[in-house]
């Protein structure tokens, strides 16, 4: 073996060994940005731990397929009214722990509900991911637009934390009478850095978006936002940065005194008789 050719067989090992380095760390990379993406974003719960039916509601318990076939699990609860609420609600927990903000909802404003659980959320099956939310998304618009009791003319969306970027993407897409747009952060990355500014590189490991800011200003529907004052969670000042996105007709409504997960209780009535003058009628 000449001295040229062991020189020539050094340099292809030492590429190989910085090409199969460099395999290890983006495959690394990669399964830590999944991992911090499940861990950081998604906290869902199986167990259901209360119905519409414990609290006097009468409801229909209700299976559906998102957009890619995946069976999903909801509640159709009838308010008396001629309008329908479709909830996208936030990345905890699952449906039965928003019974009683739907019990107040249709008290007060006598409107329809349809609240379901995304994939890997309660009786839902599968497991969560950005692009699966939206398909489930799509499949909870195209089951609620198929019923004979819903007026496809009168239906609103509701968003709550991560459910604002799910509710105003399908707003875009499936015009609604009204988006809500409830205690919203603009965006996943956007989040982080509020809130983990000592972490900078934990926005590289991130990669789901949720870019609600982004997706509001493409909202033709009147639009309103909702944000408790004292939100430990999500920073107030992203609800003004949402609402200064959107094109209008929009509202805004603090409510004082409230956290991330109070608002109905804190807000009260006050509340209620706001998101019923949204354009919701």
């Amino acid at each position: 073996m000449t001295l040229r050719y062991r020189q020539y067989a050094a340099v292809l090992l030492r590429r190989a060994a910085i090409f199969l380095t460099a395999v290890v760390i983006v495959g690394t990379l990669l399964r830590c940005t999944h991992v911090v993406d499940r861990s950081f974003i998604y906290f869902p719960s199986r167990a259901i731990e209360t119905t519409p039916g414990d609290v006097g509601l009468d409801f229909e318990d209700v299976r559906f397929k998102a957009s890619d076939g995946v069976v999903l699990h909801g509640w159709f609860i009838p308010g008396g009214g001629d309008a329908t609420l479709v909830w996208f609600h936030g990345n905890g927990g699952n449906i039965s722990h928003r019974v009683g903000n739907i019990r107040e909802l249709v008290a007060r404003l006598q409107i329809n509900i349809f609240i379901f659980d995304y994939r890997g959320y309660g009786r839902s099956e599968g497991s969560p991911y950005e692009e699966g939310t939206y398909l489930d998304a799509e499949g909870a618009i195209a089951y609620v637009s198929s019923r004979d009791d819903v007026d496809q003319a009168k239906l609103i969306y509701f968003g709550r934390s991560l459910g604002c970027a799910v509710a105003a993407e399908m707003a875009i897409k499936h015009q609604p009478r009204a988006l809500i747009c409830e205690s919203g952060f603009t965006s996943v990355r956007g989040m982080t850095k509020k809130v983990y500014p000592f972490l900078p590189g934990l926005q590289l490991l991130v990669t789901t978006k949720y870019d609600t800011l982004s997706k509001i200003a493409k909202v033709d529907a009147p639009v309103m936002v909702l944000h408790g004052d004292r939100d430990e969670i999500v920073p107030f000042s992203m609800s003004r940065e949402l609402y200064d996105a959107a094109k209008g007709p929009k509202r805004f409504y603090a409510i004082e005194g409230a956290g991330h997960n109070d608002t109905y209780y804190v807000g009260g009535p006050p509340t209620s008789r706001r998101c019923e003058s949204s354009s919701m009628r």
